[in-house]
């Protein structure tokens, strides 16, 4: 521990518009509470992909990054070596910067999977994951390990997938685990919601919003109402903000 006090490492999270991140409070008092005062997180917001090598150019004692959206994919290229369930995923959210460069990793869905596993039951067969971005990426592994089936919603209906006009009543009833791994709904657009037709949840449904700001949405709020489970992404992003500190002290 005294070896770490004396070292100096800078942390941070890479993304656009990140102000509301929580990684840093989550990291700022996990450092305080360590008595690590010679750590430090900061939020590195990004207008676009291409700056990225600035950051580690002028930034000192850089030791590990998170990555949020809308670079989890973009990030890929620019990084040394990614870690083979990355590979598979085909998105990276925590960087760890070595002495051999910089190497990804997939957190999202160690964190996914441990918070979703206490909530499922027998029944939960098939699920629906709205959005198709890099933060669906983990959870499709994640459902693919968990032996759920799934598909894709999105405005396009890409990867073979629904577009949202396509969800029918019984597209609904059938798959009784819906996640939410689209932005919207997130503060400040509380009162969004995921397209989709929520009279057909009922108490079989477990609904799964990765967004945590506001505890509730929108989304979370119309299960509620229709007697579904709900579980928001708060515990997911602690699962893996620890599964990151992890493998950046390895």
């Amino acid at each position: 521990m005294e070896k770490t006090e004396r070292q100096k490492a800078n942390f941070g999270l890479v993304g656009k518009d990140i102000s509301y991140s929580f990684s840093r409070g989550y990291f700022k008092k996990k450092f305080e509470d360590m008595g690590l005062n010679n750590h430090s997180y900061q939020n590195f917001d990004l207008q676009s992909i291409s700056e990225f090598p600035s950051i580690l150019k002028n930034t000192s004692d850089v030791k590990g990054l998170n990555v949020t959206i809308p670079y989890k994919e973009e990030v890929i290229p620019f990084l040394n070596e990614i870690d083979i369930a990355a590979k598979k995923i085909g998105a990276v959210n925590t960087i760890k910067v070595s002495e051999n460069g910089l190497i990804g990793f997939n957190t999202d869905a160690y964190g996914f999977k441990k918070s979703l596993e206490p909530h499922l039951k027998k029944h939960h067969k098939k699920a629906l994951i709205l959005g198709t971005g890099g933060a669906s990426k983990a959870i499709a592994f994640v459902l693919q390990e968990l032996e759920i089936d799934f598909s894709f919603v999105s405005r396009s209906g890409k990867n073979n997938g629904y577009n949202y006009q396509e969800l029918t009543d019984d597209i609904i009833i059938n798959h009784t685990l819906i996640i939410n791994s689209s932005p919207v709904g997130t503060f400040p657009n509380i009162k969004d919601k995921p397209a989709i037709p929520y009279t057909k949840i009922n108490k079989e449904h477990l609904l799964f919003d990765l967004i945590y700001n506001p505890e509730v949405t929108a989304f979370l709020a119309a299960g509620k109402a229709n007697g579904a489970t709900i579980c928001n992404g708060h515990k997911m992003l602690e699962f893996q903000a620890e599964k990151s500190w992890e493998i950046w002290n390895q």
